[in-house]
């Protein structure tokens, strides 16, 4: 069987042995960069994060990003204690002590902090918030296509866990990550609670249909930013762009398909249960938003 690929596949680069992570307002080495065992993340997956990429010394999109930490914060009432601003600086702090340009990502992470005793109440976290930054040379190296098994686990409803908040609590997702890995897949295909496709375990996901783009509807996805850049991008260059309800045969009949992250910006998918999706490679529109999108991020 041919070897699983991931979305967030990188090279190996020796210089990430010699990181420096930001930590509480300390950079550590990555031997020392440690937090509580009565940490909220640790204990309850109790937090939130935000992925960021580095092109030619800045942040791609770094106040959309910075915006969507702060207000998943505020949807599970996490004061952070510190403003835009303030994490602004702590990642440029940290990129500058680790001497990175380009090809880096970075992981911003919150946690409402560590606990007076291990249980759940929130009100047990009476030390503030622990706040880390990793980051690592990172240069995406996927390889091939990606192939896609549908799994039975769905991104759920606002009022069980809101699949726009990007939590730590990621436990349904691996799940269905594991599920499409038995399948002999790379990563899972999740469908909404009325069994249209959403999105996968880890990336936003669109089809390709006759020289239309098209993705969910956003009501039961992670509100990407990457996702929202290439819909953009399609509507500014007359690539016809739709945000609807769509099926796995539709999806079984496409043309091209591709995963949209922060990481691996545009990936393609090659194979769907089984089914090879149009040449089973990056088909020419999505070659083309993927060159709109390098642009765009570059600048």
């Amino acid at each position: 069987m041919t070897q699983p690929v991931t979305t967030h596949q990188a090279e190996d680069d020796a210089r990430n042995e010699d990181i420096l992570i930001w930590v509480n307002g300390a950079l550590k080495p990555k031997a020392e960069a440690l937090v509580s065992v009565y940490d909220s993340g640790f204990m309850l997956g109790d937090g939130v994060w935000e992925g960021l990429r580095l092109y030619n010394g800045r942040w791609a999109f770094l106040d959309e990003h910075l915006d969507r930490l702060l207000e998943a914060a505020l949807a599970i009432d996490l004061d952070i204690g510190r403003t835009k601003a303030d994490l602004a600086a702590a990642l440029e702090e940290t990129r500058a002590a680790n001497d990175m340009v380009h090809d880096a990502h970075a992981r911003l992470m919150v946690t409402r902090g560590v606990k007076t005793r291990p249980f759940q109440h929130p009100s047990l976290s009476r030390q503030g918030p622990t706040l880390v930054i990793i980051m690592e040379h990172s240069r995406p190296a996927i390889g091939r296509p990606v192939r896609l098994a549908t799994v039975p686990h769905m991104r759920g409803l606002p009022m069980t866990q809101d699949p726009k908040l990007n939590s730590h609590s990621k436990l349904n997702c691996i799940l269905a990550c594991i599920a499409a890995e038995k399948a002999g897949a790379d990563e899972a295909l999740m469908l909404d609670v009325h069994g249209f496709v959403n999105t996968t375990n880890a990336c936003n996901f669109f089809i390709v249909r006759k020289g239309e783009v098209w993705t969910s509807t956003g009501d039961y996805c992670m509100n990407g930013i990457t996702r929202r850049k290439v819909i953009e991008l399609c509507r500014a260059n007359a690539i016809p762009v739709f945000e609807r309800n769509f099926s796995l045969v539709d999806c079984y009949g496409a043309d091209e398909a591709f995963l949209t992250g922060t990481f691996g910006a545009q990936t393609p998918v090659g194979l769907i249960d089984g089914r090879v999706i149009g040449t089973g490679g990056a088909g020419p529109v999505t070659t083309r938003i993927r060159e709109l999108y390098k642009q765009l991020a570059g600048a």
